[in-house]
């Protein structure tokens, strides 16, 4: 099995920061990339930025220069710095992670995601 828990959303006012983590754990061999998407009331999932094993990032145009991802690969830990945050960012944030892991004598690719996190930026 592997898990993915979240932790560090909250309210916070516009222009505040928040720092999101997220921990991988169970049966994992390798870790391809992770990354956070969220979902507002009413609208789709959407990407928010991803980081390979490599350390390449990605980012959505309306979080550029004011999030940044990184990760820490011996912990199996991605982190999502939001800075000068805006209620347009209010959003249930989801971690995300391509992985491969063993599965009795073998061994499977899969993405799984986390349970989520409640991210309210008040006006």
């Amino acid at each position: 099995q592997v898990q993915l828990v979240e932790s560090g959303g909250g309210l916070v006012q516009a222009g505040g920061s928040l720092r999101l983590s997220c921990a991988a754990s169970g049966s994992i061999i390798t870790i391809n990339a992770m990354g956070w998407y969220r979902q507002a009331p009413g609208k789709q999932r959407e990407l928010v930025a991803t980081i390979t094993s490599g350390g390449n990032t990605n980012y959505a145009d309306s979080v550029n220069g004011r999030f940044t991802i990184s990760s820490d690969n011996a912990k199996r830990t991605v982190y999502l710095q939001m800075n000068r945050l805006k209620p347009e960012d209010t959003a249930v944030y989801y971690c995300n992670a391509d992985l491969r892991r063993a599965v009795g004598w073998g061994i499977e690719s899969g993405t799984y995601w986390g349970q989520g996190t409640q991210v309210t930026v008040s006006s």
